[in-house]
């Protein structure tokens, strides 16, 4: 019985180097991560800012072309406090036309820039992304993070300047 119990013990002693041994060759290779803060990314991107500004742009010009609709439907309607009663019922009808042309252009106006926003956001984020796995690939890393998804992250894992200075050559 003796000799039982030290055999089983001798067999479980290998096995136990055997699979150590193996876990060992299978954990050998040590992960190397990275973390991003993509949102100063974002931010401090020159082509972030520069769409922001086209934008801001644009919306400059929408907002000039809506005073002008507005300014007109004013004029139109101290024209109408003037009138006869039967010369302000035609000039109301002009009057909701014209609030009508408004009303469309500002849903127009607001989905095309949501719409272009969008798609400038879009390409963004795609030049971003392409740049991280570029980096990432050049550098070794087996990932690489979005510094929200961290709960901590030293300081030594942060390659946002890196990401950065690529971007903005």
């Amino acid at each position: 019985m003796k000799k039982l119990v030290v055999l089983t013990t001798a067999i479980l002693f290998a096995a136990g180097m055997f699979i150590g041994l193996a876990c060992e060759k299978a954990y050998a290779k040590e992960l190397k991560v990275a973390y991003v803060d993509l949102a100063k990314v974002f931010d401090e991107y020159k082509k972030t800012k520069d769409a922001e500004k086209t934008l801001e742009e644009k919306s400059k010009v929408k907002e000039d072309e809506r005073k002008k609709m507005v300014d007109e439907l004013r004029k139109l309607k101290d024209e109408q406090a003037l009138l006869s009663e039967k010369a302000k019922g035609e000039k109301q009808t002009t009057i909701d036309a014209k609030i009508k042309v408004l009303q469309d252009f500002d849903n127009k106006a607001r989905n095309d820039l949501v719409k272009e926003r969008n798609d400038m956001l879009g390409g963004i984020m795609k030049d971003i992304e392409g740049v991280v796995n570029e980096y990432a690939k050049a550098s070794g890393y087996d990932m690489v993070l979005n510094s929200r998804m961290l709960l901590y992250g030293s300081e030594q894992y942060d390659v946002t300047a890196e990401i950065l200075g690529k971007l903005n050559k």
